[in-house]
């Protein structure tokens, strides 16, 4: 029955994602949704930027393991990248009327700059998708009872999300995560509700949590603990910033307050409903410690699935389930249709196809969202890290190279493109050197990336040079 009702729910989903792709009428429909959400979309979407696989399978399964201060990347900093967004990016994004993140760094300093950030965004999605789709396939293979394999699920799992994608753009994604937003409160609160009943209620289970030490956020030791707790978080606080699916979601918005209340409320709804799956695996050890205990050190991400299949009604497997594809799934599309977009726009549009018409980059763009989709299954399908290691490590690159360039040329009028140059060279060059020889320190290598880009900005910004003078600012007001 339950895979039934899961067959359903996706044959649902992409009806929604077809009727969505009766609005798509130009690139600018296809890209941001011709800027019309209204506030409830925006939000909606927003909020279904970060909860995906990560949140659901990924931080609950950290938080037993490492409690609170395991977790400061991934409800803490993720939530924080979405209000800082929407409070300091999105007004000046918003006015400048772009279609993608990487026509600001064209804008604000030159092609060069334009190139070298949109492979960099691009690359960083690789990661970050892939982690969805493995979790498609870990879905596909729990529901089905191992009929269907890993393998195959994800192969099943990107085909349905490619299918409204592929035709509805911004406009799927947008409508879809409406919908999945509404499944996933209603099924992850009706799950807590059933499994605290098991607990004896959630007040037992938080003062568990506080008496093993799970809740302890803050490191107690010297700088060997605060400062990788501290790049652990800039890294998707800060990192997550320069993304395009994060651009595409606040500018989709009918107007810039919009795209403001929209980006702060989504990230305060993510910030509340990222405890919930943290607060059903550590139920699930108090049910039945011994077994859960074990799955914990073996495949922590398996520890909610198992507990809905085993100790609750089919009604709340069904819910179950249908929230998690839909968090996967709202997630999967976005990130999917991101670096297409800028492949198109920032790459074959200006160096490859400059006399593209609108369809002609309509069409292109679909066909880009298939091959990426491609590289995206095959990257899935030899991945050997962790769903939760795989979406920290997506936005390393962002954090070291993209976000200083962003930061500063919105807020810096001096900063320039030599400023840019130096601050991309020394953030990535520091950081890949680290990353080389010493991994292990206690120093995380992003985080000396970013100062290092830091440093180049201003020492480039502030240097004799052939672009000494700043910029004009371009935003338009």
């Amino acid at each position: 029955m339950l895979i039934w009702f899961v067959a359903l729910y996706l044959l649902l989903s992409v009806g929604i994602g077809i009727y969505a792709a009766t609005r798509v009428h130009n690139a600018r429909d296809f890209v941001v949704a011709g800027r019309n959400l209204p506030l409830p979309v925006v939000t909606a979407t927003v909020f279904a930027t970060w909860f995906g696989a990560e949140t659901v399978l990924g931080i609950s399964a950290t938080f037993v393991k490492e409690g609170m201060s395991g977790v400061v990347a991934d409800p803490f900093g993720a939530s924080l990248c979405l209000i800082i967004a929407g409070l300091f990016f999105a007004p000046l994004l918003y006015r400048m009327n772009l279609l993608t993140i990487g026509d600001y760094y064209r804008l604000r300093y030159t092609r060069t700059v334009e190139l070298i950030m949109t492979i960099c965004i691009m690359i960083s999605y690789l990661g970050w998708v892939s982690a969805q789709v493995v979790a498609l396939g870990l879905v596909f293979n729990i529901v089905s009872g191992g009929a269907v394999s890993e393998p195959h699920g994800m192969m099943l799992g990107m085909a349905i999300v490619l299918a409204y994608t592929m035709f509805g753009g911004m406009w799927s994604v947008a409508l879809l995560d409406f919908v999945q937003m509404t499944v996933i409160m209603t099924g992850m609160l009706l799950i807590a509700y059933l499994v605290s009943g098991q607990v004896g209620g959630a007040a037992h289970v938080v003062q568990v949590a506080s008496d093993t030490g799970k809740l302890h956020f803050f490191p107690h030791g010297g700088f060997e603990e605060w400062i990788p707790f501290i790049g652990a978080g800039l890294t998707m606080m800060l990192g997550s910033i320069p993304q395009q699916d994060v651009f595409q979601r606040m500018t989709s918005a009918k107007d810039e307050k919009t795209s403001v209340r929209g980006s702060v409320l989504g990230g305060v709804l993510y910030f509340a409903f990222a405890f919930v799956p943290m607060f059903l695996a550590l139920s699930a050890t108090l049910i039945d410690p011994a077994v859960f205990s074990a799955l914990i050190d073996s495949d922590s991400q398996q520890v909610l699935p198992k507990l809905i299949l085993e100790h609750t009604p089919l009604i709340a497997q069904v819910m179950f389930f249908g929230a998690l594809l839909s968090a996967i799934m709202s997630t999967a599309s976005a990130t999917l249709l991101a670096p297409s977009v800028m492949f198109t726009e920032n790459i074959l549009k200006h160096f490859a196809m400059r006399q593209m018409t609108d369809r002609q980059m309509l069409r292109t763009m679909r066909i880009i969202v298939l091959t990426f989709g491609g590289m995206v299954l095959w990257s899935a399908l030899h991945a050997d890290s962790s769903i939760m290691k795989m979406v920290e490590n997506a936005y390393k690159i962002t954090l070291v190279g993209a976000f200083v360039p962003l930061a500063f040329g919105l807020y810096w009028k001096r900063a320039n493109n030599q400023g840019a140059m130096f601050s991309i060279v020394l953030g990535l060059g520091s950081w890949m050197l680290m990353e080389l020889l010493q991994p292990d320190t206690y120093w995380p290598p992003q985080l000396v990336g970013l100062l290092f880009s830091i440093a180049g900005m201003l020492i480039g910004s502030y240097a004799p040079g052939f672009s000494n003078r700043p910029l004009k600012h371009r935003i338009i007001n």
